[in-house]
């Protein structure tokens, strides 16, 4: 405690960042920033815009920025980019996917970090990109190196046999699919790395919006792990985690 103490009061660590490391996490008007949660974890904490305003999402990504040097928000739209954009310091960097609704915030002198491990990111079509890009701004924040692979449903099983080779250098694979939600079971069928299954709710009729897709998804006859409907975050930081013990057993 007395080394943080000596830091504010030196200047190297801001009250904000002192309070995130006694407590474990920063106090703002919207809420309680989880600031330990990537040395807990392994997976940085982000901001769930959906259900937030504006300046609500902007004061808990300003809490992030000042206590971690980076800030996650998901499920953003215009009014929340706009308000957080407008509230950065100098020097910040933004990375905004408007069809991931995601933004990363970094400080200017954030270093990201970098891991020895690939994630590929799968989708079966274009109405899946949305729910796969949410997944792939979690893989990138922890570190992993990420790969595309886009528009390869089993409407034409050729498209997903052209892209073996990257998915077989993968060390786990996010596979993002509505309709039938075919596509993971095939994958996991095909390589020797973790799959993580992400129904999508695309689809319609009886058994749309995804629930065909989960139910499929959870009687794959192939080893994988699913998650639920539309959550790419939790997608890609179960990807993230698999991917930090990857790397961390290929640096023994």
């Amino acid at each position: 405690m007395r080394d943080i103490l000596d830091a504010v009061a030196s200047g190297d660590l801001s009250p904000a960042e002192a309070e995130a490391r006694l407590a474990g996490y920063a106090t703002t008007e919207a809420g309680r920033f989880d600031a330990a949660r990537e040395r807990r974890r392994g997976i940085p904490e982000a901001v769930l815009a959906d259900g937030k305003t504006p300046a609500e999402v902007a004061s808990m990504a300003t809490a992030a920025l000042e206590t971690t040097g980076r800030a996650l928000v998901t499920r953003a739209d215009d009014a929340h980019v706009d308000a957080v954009t407008g509230a950065l310091p100098a020097g910040a960097t933004v990375d905004h996917d408007e069809r991931a609704r995601t933004l990363v915030v970094h400080a200017a002198d954030f270093d990201p970090p970098s891991i020895d491990a690939r994630v590929a990111v799968v989708t079966a079509g274009t109405s899946d990109a949305a729910v796969a890009g949410e997944a792939a701004a979690l893989a990138q924040a922890v570190g992993a190196t990420v790969e595309r692979v886009d528009d390869v449903g089993v409407a034409h099983l050729g498209r997903v046999v052209d892209h073996l080779d990257t998915l077989r250098a993968a060390d786990v694979a996010v596979v993002a699919a509505g309709r039938e939600g075919a596509l993971p079971t095939v994958v996991a069928g095909l390589i020797d790395t973790p799959v993580v299954a992400v129904p999508v709710s695309t689809g319609y009729g009886y058994g749309g919006e995804g629930e065909s897709a989960l139910l499929s998804m959870l009687q794959s006859c192939t080893v994988l792990s699913v998650v639920n409907v539309d959550a790419g975050f939790t997608a890609g930081a179960q990807a993230g985690l698999i991917a930090r013990a990857v790397a961390d057993a290929r640096s023994e």
